[in-house]
């Protein structure tokens, strides 16, 4: 019997901050097992999945990583320089160079690798911080063969047209999602494939978990924002546009946009694999219905789509 092949799984970027550290407002799992998060990084690769997504922050991720697959027949691995916090902003370039290249190595001791497939910047302030430093040795690194594509991992429109501008950046990370126009609005697709030659991935297509639960209990309390009606209205155009739940509705969109190369998706289990797996068995939505369904969207404010600007829940 042949195989039957799940539509466009390669696109499907498995983001591991989840199997590293207790992280998602609509997490209710916490941090899985080091036995339980290596068998859900094995079986994402054996359904076809080709590229995780990393980082130095996400607690203890990249060693899962590396004691699931022991540095080789593994997936693409992305993974992100260290957020250096502690490096001072009056550091000097030669403290910001070697900030940069212990983060690479550790990086490389974790995932159990000779070298790293993909290197983001965590912060895109490190473009151009301490003169440059930072880039200026991982782009050394990068021609002695250590790291093969290096890239920005963004957060702004604003930083994403710096991060096009730079041709040493061949890899682009943002977030994304239904109810974050302000890329498109900013103009952020247009310049991205102007830019043929650098891959875009976007991330938080759920909003952190809290689309794909469907449940306003998880959302944070931003003034102007009615949960319920929001999730009511996303139910309404979920049924309108002949999708099985408002998450098929969240990744058919994402999925639909010609300028986004991957989607990176947390999981923390097997059972959340199993749904995003099945919902890759699905079309996306057409430019046709792309370009129906965003004019029936409100605007809503950076507090809710950006999650770094959401309240802290009250222990």
């Amino acid at each position: 019997m042949l195989a039957v092949m799940r539509n466009d799984v390669s696109r499907l970027v498995l983001g591991t901050v989840q199997i590293g550290a207790p992280y998602g407002a609509a997490n209710q799992t916490g941090l899985p097992s080091t036995e339980r998060a290596i068998r859900l990084l094995r079986r994402a690769h054996r359904s076809g999945i080709r590229a995780f997504d990393t980082a130095r922050g996400y607690g203890e991720a990249e060693e899962r990583i590396g004691a699931a697959f022991n540095g080789s027949d593994g997936p693409s691995t992305i993974t992100k320089l260290d957020a250096l916090n502690g490096l001072l902003p009056n550091a000097t370039a030669a403290e910001a160079e070697a900030a940069a290249e212990a983060s690479v190595n550790a990086s490389l001791a974790n995932l159990k690798r000779a070298n790293l497939d993909t290197l983001l910047l965590h912060r895109a302030a490190h473009l151009s911080s301490h003169g440059g430093a930072v880039w200026r040795r991982l782009l050394r690194l990068q021609k002695a063969g250590v790291i093969r594509r290096l890239g920005v991992s963004v957060q702004t429109p604003d930083e994403a047209f710096t991060a096009l501008s730079m041709r040493t950046v061949s890899h682009i990370q943002l977030p994304f999602n239904l109810l974050d126009q302000r890329w498109r609005e900013a103009g952020v697709p247009a310049a991205a494939k102007a830019r043929g030659d650098v891959l875009i991935h976007a991330r938080s297509i759920y909003l952190q978990g809290i689309l794909a639960a469907e449940d306003s209990a998880f959302w944070p309390k931003v003034h102007g924002v009615d949960a319920e009606g929001t999730l009511y209205m996303l139910d309404t155009l979920a049924q309108l546009f002949q999708r099985m739940s408002i998450a098929d509705l969240c990744l058919a969109y994402v999925r639909g946009q010609d300028w986004i190369h991957g989607l990176v998706i947390g999981m923390e289990t097997e059972e959340q694999l199993d749904r995003n797996l099945a919902l890759f068995d699905s079309e996306p939505l057409s430019s046709i219905e792309i370009a129906d369904l965003e004019p029936r969207l409100p605007r809503f404010p950076e507090a809710l789509v950006n999650p770094a600007l959401w309240p802290r829940r009250s222990e």
